[in-house]
């Protein structure tokens, strides 16, 4: 039986790359983008800046720090996931089978592709449209599975290619740092440093026991994704459990008004959602960090329901619940999970058909003028509460730095 083709795909610095498209002055200038404030996170930075230090998730003041000439653009997700939608049709268009694993990376199945064509000759071609029609630098890895892939990509970049032959994975992975395995986290780097393990060579000869007694489970998986063994497939679907939202704010505040603005904001908008993926949930989570960064979260089971005039009451009173220590407040944020397929069923002791049909009128603005077109006004304090994507769309949802309040 032969061997699978996997592609891994990846666009280079996809934030920065599209701010650049959008604006060629910024080409070959240090670049962060993500949260502008001291609080705000880095989502993506420039290759410039990464010989100060600067990497993604950093904070955007010790990124200003380490590398203050540095340009600093606030991320806007509906413009990444315009050009992240055109980068999708064309994998879609090129490929048999595709997952689209973040806002900014692809795996492609291509095996028995070189019956017909050859795999490698058909991902360079895909690579060449994709820069070719929107502009966008790219790097891909092929391999005969997913992690391996991922890391040739990892090594193509920037803007290259790498193609692991059969039977040369762990030779190919050998020579790397520990880093490369995904699932190696800081934590777990740390660890195995202190055992004097620096490359993925020493992995390899050691025992799958032994990294199991060091790292407990997830030893299994390291060792096993160091052997360059991944069984995992191509999933073209992933069907959502949950959805949420939250906000961070520049100033920690205690501003209950305030508060409950934007958590009634958040409420219609996710119930919109709902509705616009025919989708009801079943239970309602708020959730609240404090100035102190402790978090409490509280939530409901509920019957299934997408309607906002009952979802913001139940809202509210998790608050009203939850928020008992009248501390300054950092962050809040909800979440709706055990979800279902499903229509908003009429109530047939509280609600009339007018009310069916004011969500279906209000819904069909929000989809051709945008969510926040037709606001309840309780929550016109809010800022930024919006989508630009159905989150039901089998794609995974576009993940920036927290957006500010």
């Amino acid at each position: 039986m032969a061997h699978k083709q996997i592609m891994h795909i990846d666009l280079d610095t996809f934030y920065v790359s599209v701010e650049r498209k959008m604006d060629n002055r910024l080409k070959n200038k240090p670049l962060l983008v993500g949260g502008t404030s001291d609080r705000g996170v880095v989502a993506a930075c420039s290759y410039e800046t990464r010989g100060f230090g600067v990497h993604s998730g950093m904070s955007m003041k010790l990124a200003r720090q380490l590398c203050p000439e540095a340009i600093v653009i606030r991320g806007n997700a509906g413009t990444y996931s315009k050009h992240s939608d055109e980068v999708t049709e064309i994998v879609k268009e090129q490929t048999p089978l595709f997952e689209k694993s973040s806002i900014d990376e692809f795996y492609a199945d291509l095996t028995g592709i070189d019956r017909f064509h050859g795999c490698y000759k058909l991902a360079s071609e895909v690579r060449s449209k994709i820069i070719k029609e929107t502009g966008l630098p790219i790097s891909f890895g092929l391999s005969i599975n997913k992690v391996v892939s991922k890391i040739a990509t990892g090594e193509a970049k920037p803007n290259n290619q790498l193609m692991i032959e059969d039977g040369h994975e762990k030779e190919f992975m050998a020579p790397l740092s520990i880093k490369k395995i995904p699932q190696v986290g800081d934590k777990t780097y740390q660890t195995l440093r202190h055992l004097g393990v620096r490359k993925i060579h020493t992995i390899q000869e050691m025992s799958e026991e032994m990294l199991i007694n060091v790292l407990g489970k997830n030893g299994s998986l390291i060792w096993r994704r160091a052997q360059g063994v991944d069984n995992r497939p191509v999933i073209a679907f992933n069907e959502r459990k949950s959805i949420s939202t939250e906000r961070t704010f520049d100033s920690d505040t205690i501003d209950v008004k305030k508060l409950k603005s934007i958590l009634i904001a958040m409420t219609e908008n996710l119930a919109y959602q709902l509705r616009r993926g025919d989708k009801l949930t079943a239970c309602v989570n708020v959730k609240i960090k404090y100035s102190d960064f402790n978090t409490y979260s509280k939530q409901m089971r509920i019957p299934f329901c997408s309607a906002d005039h009952i979802l913001i009451p139940k809202i509210l009173d998790l608050f009203d619940k939850l928020y008992n220590r009248r501390v300054l407040v950092r962050l809040i944020g909800i979440r709706f999970s055990h979800l279902v397929s499903g229509h908003y069923q009429i109530n047939l002791f509280e609600d009339d058909e007018s009310a069916l049909n004011l969500y279906s009128a209000l819904d069909k603005i929000r989809e051709k003028y945008g969510d926040r077109m037709v606001v309840k006004a309780a929550g016109m304090e809010a800022r930024t509460i919006g989508r630009m994507v159905n989150p039901f769309n089998g794609l995974p949802p576009v993940v920036l730095a927290h957006r500010k309040q």
